[in-house]
């Protein structure tokens, strides 16, 4: 299968945030799929934690615990997250986190995995800053987001944002007819040589 032709899927959660003694949760999951050249939103939803948010992690993406206590816990969401990611090439910026939360989902498969921030480094290694924000911002592509409501650390937003800068990165390596496992292990050698200069 070629880049162009593989069905893609980004999800993006936002955390309770660190803090000592506490395990990290997700707070807000987002799966937004590429279809005909835009993004559909297949799932979006806060998530109740087992925990309090930190301050710290409001800061950031503006999620208070008010705002969980009736939202569903991530396992209550198995049907739809399977149904929104199953026969998807998976999406993510910087994919640890997500798959880190998915395996309260044992045994899931999903994938494969492309993760964008590898990607971005293979394809612009000497970007200032390859965090998404900061790629998507510095690479023009800010304008094609037609997202009402969109802001950063949003889980719907990034999402959506990933799934923009991973069709950039395809037309811009010119990556449309290669087989699409290119994109799940990037060359990153020119990446890793720009950091050491």
């Amino acid at each position: 299968m070629k880049a162009s032709e593989a069905l893609f899927a980004a999800i993006d959660f936002e955390s309770a945030g660190t803090a000592p003694g506490l395990t990290d949760e997700p707070v807000q999951v987002a799966i937004v799929h590429w279809q005909s050249e835009s993004p559909v939103v297949a799932l979006n939803s806060y998530l109740r934690p087992s925990r309090p948010v930190t301050w710290a992690a409001q800061q950031v993406h503006g999620i208070s615990n008010d705002q969980l206590t009736l939202a569903p816990r991530l396992i209550d969401l198995w049907p739809r997250v399977k149904s929104a990611l199953e026969g998807r090439w998976v999406v993510a910026h910087g994919a640890a986190t997500e798959k880190r939360f998915l395996r309260v989902f044992p045994l899931h498969r999903f994938g494969p995995w492309v993760d964008t921030l590898k990607l971005t480094r293979a394809v612009y290694p000497s970007l200032p800053s390859h965090a998404l924000g900061d790629a998507v911002t510095t690479l023009g592509l800010l304008d094609q987001i037609q997202f009402t409501g969109f802001r950063w650390h949003d889980a719907t937003s990034d999402a959506i944002a990933s799934l923009l800068l991973l069709n950039h990165l395809i037309e811009a390596a010119d990556l449309g007819n290669e087989p699409a496992e290119i994109l799940t292990h990037p060359n990153l050698a020119s990446y890793f040589a720009s950091r050491r200069r």
